[in-house]
């Protein structure tokens, strides 16, 4: 890495684009959705098993881009994600039966994983070498790439162009980022030799358990925030969503001044009271007696837990149990398993006892997140 600094802003900036592709390429695919079931002729079941192949094919390419990452660098897993997600893309609105879909959700979803992965080690190494609090900043980028992803395909979709033609827009912006950011990117290979996949030990379990509480309680709030909240009366059906919409608004605001805030003060202080925070956020949520007050609930939540997953990021890239390319690798998947599974698991215990005590559960578990804020930012961890 000869004359590295004079290369970190173009490594920080090609960073928060690659964040931004991520985001922006997994959005894309969302507003699809009703005209793949549509154009496939099949029952929310199979639409069901076929969704699933996305998380399939992002966890398997998480165990693996670790190792990929160690041995021949982040630039290239990056590029070759990005690129994929892009190509893959337009197949999705293109394939015209079950099977041929489920393969090229399965790719999609390896892109994304290898893609989320590498960027997340980029972001690791290019924070360690400016010295300063960055990966806030760079989630909110992912973010912004699903808000701008979202809307795109949507208003295209909505001049009926076609679900094909509409795709190819999108999918060249994320091409032409790629291609701009690409030699912006740091050669940033550990071992030549790095195993296959590696079991998270010592500090990086915790950090990889909290990482999956804080993505199952993101994923849950997704998922089931809205039949939360119209459930109890508090909203109409019609503005379900608008509970999630605070939560991510909020969500983005706390970690685009997240940075400045963890320099002030550290990432000890930063887990500790964001933890809090969240945690005080639910309670006010679940006994909200009106729209606004579950409102301000979803807003602490978003707010709290915004620069948790950044500050367990930075800690699983410092920690010295494990190469950082293997941690950073084995929180991604740990985390994208908790968002997978979570939803499921607050279905299945709704079911027995009621969805406000499945919400109760989590905010005993997001406890944690305060609670470990200690042992997860010790400097001999």
């Amino acid at each position: 890495m000869n004359r590295l600094p004079d290369r970190l802003p173009a490594a920080r900036f090609s960073t928060r684009l690659a964040f931004l592709v991520a985001g922006f390429g997994i959005a894309c695919w969302a507003p699809l959705v009703p005209f793949a079931k549509q154009r496939l002729g099949v029952d929310d079941g199979v639409l069901g098993l076929l969704l699933l192949c996305i998380g399939v094919g992002s966890v398997i390419a998480m165990v693996l881009t670790g190792a990929l990452t160690a041995r021949y660098g982040s630039k290239p897993v990056i590029v070759a994600g990005g690129a994929g997600l892009a190509v893959v893309l337009p197949t999705l609105a293109i394939v015209d039966t079950a099977p041929e879909l489920g393969i090229a959700l399965t790719l999609f979803g390896a892109c994304l994983g290898s893609l989320d992965v590498a960027m997340n080690i980029h972001a690791v190494d290019v924070e360690r070498a400016e010295g300063r609090p960055l990966m806030s900043g760079f989630h909110a980028l992912f973010s912004v790439g699903g808000f701008l992803g979202s809307t795109m395909m949507t208003f295209l979709l909505s001049s009926h162009i076609g679900t094909v033609v509409s795709t190819l827009p999108c999918a060249l912006l994320m091409l032409v980022a790629i291609a701009v950011v690409r030699p912006g990117f740091i050669v940033s290979a550990h071992a030549s030799d790095a195993p296959l996949f590696a079991l998270p030990r010592g500090i990086v379990l915790l950090i990889c358990a909290l990482a999956a509480i804080a993505f199952l309680v993101e994923g849950a709030l997704l998922d089931w925030s809205a039949l939360l909240i119209t459930g109890a009366g508090l909203v109409s059906p019609a503005q379900g969503g608008i509970g999630y919409m605070a939560f991510s608004i909020a969500m983005t605001a706390g970690r685009f001044g997240g940075d400045a805030l963890t320099l002030r003060i550290g990432d000890r202080a930063m887990m500790f009271w964001g933890g809090v925070i969240a945690v005080a956020g639910l309670p006010v949520l679940l006994i909200a007696s009106n729209a606004a007050l579950a409102m301000s609930g979803f807003v602490l939540i978003g707010l709290g837990a915004s620069n948790v997953v950044p500050v367990l990021f930075r800690r699983a890239g410092s920690q010295t149990a494990m190469p950082s390319t293997a941690a950073v690798a084995a929180m991604t998947t740990t985390g994208y398993a908790g968002n997978l599974a979570g939803p499921a698991i607050v279905g299945f215990v709704a079911k027995a006892t009621g969805l406000p005590t499945a919400f109760f559960i989590l905010t005993a578990l997001m406890c944690l997140v305060p609670a470990c804020a200690h042992l997860v930012t010790n400097r001999r961890a």
